[in-house]
């Protein structure tokens, strides 16, 4: 089958483009207010763009909690999802007024970062701690994105827990991460490979 997208006739009971870019890792970002309040919240359209600096980015359909803190303090935490927090990441994800703490509402203990002014999740297998280096609107065919915003962060420090790291090696099988599918889908990682590059 082919669609063109301006139409968005593909003739499914939904539209299938997140189940085809999948799985997504999700960014779970905690932030603070100016105010001081607290805020976490997931995000599926999420990953690391750059490893040296190393650079992640996530994509927020408005102007949200998320994006008003990262502008009004510059500093963010990305806190890795495993399969322990699916459902207070799941209870995070729900659309709460401004201020009200994501931390309680889904029982997750909020912990301070190392450098950076805002909350990270105790418990999570990693959390990168970021400051922001841009937020943008993303161009498409005709202009600006009528929507979305991108905030990019240059990650300064790096939490992991130790006992998903084997042989010096963070243990994709031991962290079990949760990752987001089309629709209402989630996935976890219970099975990995290696496959080498080839030398030319």
């Amino acid at each position: 089958m082919f669609y063109n997208t301006n139409e968005n006739q593909h003739g499914l009971a939904h539209d299938p483009f997140k189940a085809i870019v999948s799985p997504r890792p999700i960014g779970w970002i905690g932030s603070k207010g100016s105010d001081g309040s607290l805020n976490l919240s997931p995000y599926s359209f999420f990953n690391a763009i750059a490893d040296s600096p190393k650079l992640v980015v996530f994509a927020s359909g408005g102007r949200k909690d998320s994006v008003r803190n990262c502008e009004e303090t510059g500093e963010f935490s990305v806190n890795m999802v495993g399969h322990a927090q699916i459902d207070a990441m799941n209870q995070s994800s729900a659309a709460y007024e401004y201020g009200v703490n994501e931390f309680e509402k889904s029982d997750l203990t909020a912990g301070q970062c190392e450098l950076i002014d805002a909350p990270r999740v105790i418990g999570a297998y990693a959390v990168l701690e970021c400051k922001v280096t841009d937020i943008t609107k993303p161009k498409i065919i005709g202009g600006e994105h009528p929507a979305a915003l991108l905030v990019t962060g240059q990650v300064v420090g790096i939490h992991i827990n130790e006992d998903v790291i084997t042989n010096g090696r963070l243990d994709s099988r031991k962290t079990q991460t949760v990752s987001r599918l089309g629709y209402m889908d989630y996935a976890v990682v219970n099975d990995t490979f290696e496959l080498m590059r080839p030398k030319v």
